[in-house]
């Protein structure tokens, strides 16, 4: 089989190219470059263009037909159109990453499905998700694009503390200081690794009973907030002093963080992933955050140079944490 992946070294697709190669795909990666911390596979060709250059992509992949293209950096609808008007006729399935995010926030009922709708009205990023699905499904039908939506959850690897602010959070954990979680932390939430979903993902690349369809791939594990920090505070060799905030305090002081809260985070979302078990079969995710972790202590840990601490957030945290001071000085600490 042979594939096309637009970009191809992130925090997902990196998985994905890695576990592609080893089922002997022959897998092309288009990308302007690639990082360090995810190199690419070395059985991997790479095709250097700008996808956003249509002359220049059109030039690198010449003739070249694929069983499968996925475009792994599409946010927005003009982003779509570009892609129709290059993969038209070229490839046998189009694959869209779409997010779980723009699933109905809050949901109605939980666990969420593939039948939940689709409705997100705090989070730009989530319509524009939503937004690139509508066109895609109005070119299966009309046009007979065959094309596939697979929705992510939160996923990580090594490289990525899944709370807000990154490595800061445990910068702050390790020196004995406040942490914020929005809530009461007790919200329930689905981290999935990367690993993993890759398993569910590669499967479905060349899948006929994907044409036309949308699934979620997450894991099955589901913690609370609480919880994703003191699991991150033990890996750390920390303790996990966690300060509760309602999420829109927090977007008050801090827009975008407030955008990620309110959009996705703040709300309990746990996932029903029957479809992605009935398409892929072999389909587990194994691998526990506890174990996940301890991956990413062990990444930070390996080189000092890594551990890099935002100041613009960590004053924020702690502005926050003393306006709730001043405000409930009876309440601790956790």
């Amino acid at each position: 089989m042979k594939v096309l992946f637009i970009g191809g070294t992130g925090i997902i697709s990196s998985a994905c190219a890695a576990l592609a190669v080893r089922r002997d795909i022959e897998l092309f990666l288009l990308c302007r470059g690639t990082t360090t911390s995810r190199p690419p596979p070395r059985e991997a060709e790479i095709l250097r263009a700008n996808i956003d250059d249509a002359a220049e992509v059109r030039n690198r992949l010449k003739d070249l037909r694929f069983d499968a293209v996925v475009n792994w950096i599409v946010f927005e609808p003009r982003q779509i159109e570009r892609d129709l008007e290059l993969f038209r006729g070229r490839t046998g399935q189009y694959v869209f990453i779409s997010s779980a995010s723009a699933y109905q926030t809050p949901p109605a009922r939980l666990p969420i499905t593939e039948s939940t709708p689709l409705a997100n009205p705090f989070w730009q990023y989530s319509r524009n998700k939503i937004a690139c699905e509508e066109r895609l499904l109005r070119a299966y039908r009309e046009e007979g694009i065959p094309i596939t939506v697979v929705r992510p959850s939160h996923t990580y690897d090594r490289t990525t503390v899944p709370a807000p602010g990154g490595y800061s959070v445990i910068d702050r954990m390790r020196r004995g200081k406040p942490v914020i979680v929005h809530g009461d932390g007790t919200s329930l939430w689905t981290l999935t690794h990367h690993r993993d979903f890759a398993k569910g993902f590669v499967g479905l690349l060349g899948h006929d009973g994907a044409i036309g369809e949308s699934v979620h791939i997450t894991s099955d594990e589901v913690l609370t907030w609480n919880q994703i920090h003191e699991l991150l505070a033990r890996a750390a060799g920390a303790e996990a002093r966690l300060v509760h905030v309602p999420s829109s305090v927090i977007a008050a002081y801090d827009a975008d963080w407030g955008d990620g809260l309110l959009g996705d985070k703040s709300h309990s979302m746990i996932f029903d992933n029957t479809k992605i078990k009935r398409l892929v079969p072999d389909y587990r995710a194994e691998i526990p955050f506890h174990r996940g972790a301890q991956e990413i202590m062990a990444f930070y840990d390996e080189d000092a140079a890594r551990r890099r601490v935002n100041p613009e957030f960590d004053r924020v945290v702690d502005q926050i944490v003393a306006a709730r001071a001043a405000a409930w000085p009876q309440a601790s600490i956790g």
